[in-house]
């Protein structure tokens, strides 16, 4: 192994210095390791000074060829030192062949390779969309916010420094008057204003079950599952409507719209209307008439409309009439 094969690494910089490059013309640096990967330096003299980047040959390469973001620098190490740097190349690298950078100088005895690595990505063999080796501000925050998440639910769970009760039909929950307050404008202005809730610390949802109010706590707290929001949606709808939690109510309503049927589209038609949900109406309205389901729903639309709105049964009837209109 020669002496002055071996690259020397930190962090995400290399440096090769090469010792004597007189009367050969080819040379390849010993392995080195940057992310995942053993890497390789060669350089070939022709008329130009040729320096080639690869990863070595290994089953990592293979399954997981990289596409490397880098930078070089050639410099001679003489008192009259002189720099080349390349541009800022971004190549998918699995052989040699894949990536020369030709230097237009003749250098000759001592002289010194950089490559920076500015990022490093796995190429998926399937063809999906590469991703990066080493942390990014998108993947820090989210790991950040795994943490905070975390957090809340321990506040949550064991009602750490909680500050508030609330009453359900069903029992009691404690909670965070900030949480609340930094969520809905309605529990803020009960903690701001001298009601009830500021002065006994104490707020009465007693038209909610205790599950529901705790699928309302979790959202809250950003930490619900997916099955409890799907099983407590209607009464999350309510609640928002009534505490003022747009995203709440929003992401009810594309729930709602999700998944309607005959057995529903009538309910669901009637919380449209009672809640300002205009998607969700549309939708009922459509489902309903532009694909013909009302005939689905024969048996249960006179108890509906014996209940419904006027307004409503005359936004359904002219519905009917934009639907049958003559050709």
């Amino acid at each position: 192994m020669a002496a002055d094969s071996k690259v020397e690494t930190i962090s995400r910089l290399a440096q090769w210095r090469i010792e004597n490059f007189g009367p050969c013309t080819y040379k390849k640096s010993d392995p080195f390791k940057v992310g995942l990967w053993n890497w390789h330096l060669s350089i070939e003299r022709n008329r130009y000074l040729y320096i080639r980047l690869f990863p070595e040959p290994s089953r990592t390469s293979k399954e997981h060829p990289p596409i490397a973001r880098f930078v070089l620098r050639v410099s001679n190490s003489g008192a009259n030192r002189r720099f080349y740097i390349s541009p800022i190349h971004e190549r998918l690298l699995r052989t040699s062949d894949d990536f020369v950078w030709p230097v237009d100088s003749n250098f000759l005895g001592r002289f010194i390779i950089d490559v920076e690595f500015l990022d490093l990505k796995i190429c998926p063999l399937n063809g999906g969309e590469a991703s990066s080796i080493w942390p990014t501000d998108g993947a820090m925050q989210s790991l950040a916010s795994q943490s905070t998440l975390q957090c809340l639910s321990r506040m949550l769970d064991e009602a750490i420094h909680a500050d508030v009760t609330i009453n359900t039909s069903e029992g009691t929950l404690r909670a965070h008057k900030a949480i609340l307050a930094a969520s809905s404008p309605v529990f803020s202005s009960m903690f701001v204003h001298n009601l009830r809730e500021k002065e006994s610390s104490t707020i009465d949802i007693e038209d909610m079950s205790q599950e529901s109010c705790i699928a309302l706590l979790s959202y809250l707290y950003g930490t619900i599952k997916q099955e409890d929001f799907w099983k407590h949606r209607l009464a999350l709808l309510g609640a928002a409507n009534k505490y003022d939690i747009v995203n709440l109510k929003d992401s009810c309503e594309e729930s709602l719209l999700e998944d309607i049927n005959s057995g529903n589209v009538l309910e669901r038609l009637q919380e449209a209307w009672l809640y300002q949900l205009n998607k969700l109406k549309k939708g009922c309205l459509m489902y309903l008439f532009d694909f013909g389901k009302i005939y689905d729903v024969r048996d249960e639309i006179n108890n509906f409309f014996r209940q419904a709105d006027r307004e409503l049964m005359l936004e359904m009837f002219q519905e009917v009439l934009t639907v049958w209109k003559p050709a």
